[in-house]
């Protein structure tokens, strides 16, 4: 397949689907099924949900399309060995990392509440990345696995805008790769901070990256296979 244009902001951009990553983060149950950890903090998770249908529909497409597929969970070893003092002390005492919650010990790996949800259940064959800081990159082995495939664009998804994928895209641009956020396909608990993060990334002529949408990722690749 040749080299595809996504339309974009500020920009359209070009892309080779063997060199493109679809990258959907932290889509985990604690954070967006009612009862969870997130709701249990006073958070409306189906701010969050609302995600779910447009992620699923450019994780549609990029199986069909033979894009790599690469899912990311937030979550500390259940010693805690990995998870920094300052994050375990953060929030109200029995609501911190650890604690026992609704879907088992918060951000703990292994636990019904890490688990990524079933509308987006990773393949056997996809890339799952155990992240215990915000960014995917950060103490993982992902741009080892990008750089193996050759991996040259990130499409980013997932939850919450503002934190876990503005970190990656931050962490993915300073290490060269050309990012985009499907904006559709993202969510936060606060509706201001998601407005507010896309337009940080588009900023200054893309200082951070693109923003799109999952409609124009799907319709593109949609439209490159029936040329083909």
């Amino acid at each position: 397949m040749d080299d595809l244009t996504l339309p974009a902001e500020p920009s359209a951009i070009r892309f080779d689907p063997a060199r493109t990553a679809l990258v959907i983060i932290d889509m985990q149950r604690d954070f967006i099924e009612p009862g969870g950890f997130g709701e249990t903090l006073g958070n409306d998770v189906g701010l969050l949900r609302r995600a779910i249908g447009p992620c699923a529909a450019a994780l549609k497409a990029a199986r069909a399309a033979g894009v790599m597929v690469i899912h990311t969970r937030e979550g500390h070893r259940p010693d805690l060995s990995d998870a920094p003092p300052a994050k375990v002390a953060r929030g109200a005492p029995s609501k911190r990392i650890g604690d026992p919650g609704p879907m088992g010990r918060i951000l703990v790996r292994g636990e019904v509440g890490h688990g990524i949800i079933a509308e987006l259940a990773p393949l056997g064959d996809e890339t799952v990345i155990d992240k215990p800081g915000k960014g995917a990159f950060h103490q993982t082995d992902l741009e080892q696995v990008l750089r193996n495939r050759g991996v040259e664009v990130l499409m980013v998804c997932g939850v919450t805008t503002e934190v876990c994928v503005h970190t990656t895209i931050r962490e993915g641009n300073d290490r060269g790769y050309k990012c985009v956020a499907l904006a559709d396909a993202c969510a936060s608990y606060f509706p201001e901070f998601h407005r507010v993060g896309l337009e940080m990334i588009k900023a200054q002529s893309g200082i951070f990256g693109w923003v799109s949408d999952s409609a124009a990722f799907v319709e593109t690749l949609a439209a490159a296979r029936q040329a083909a």
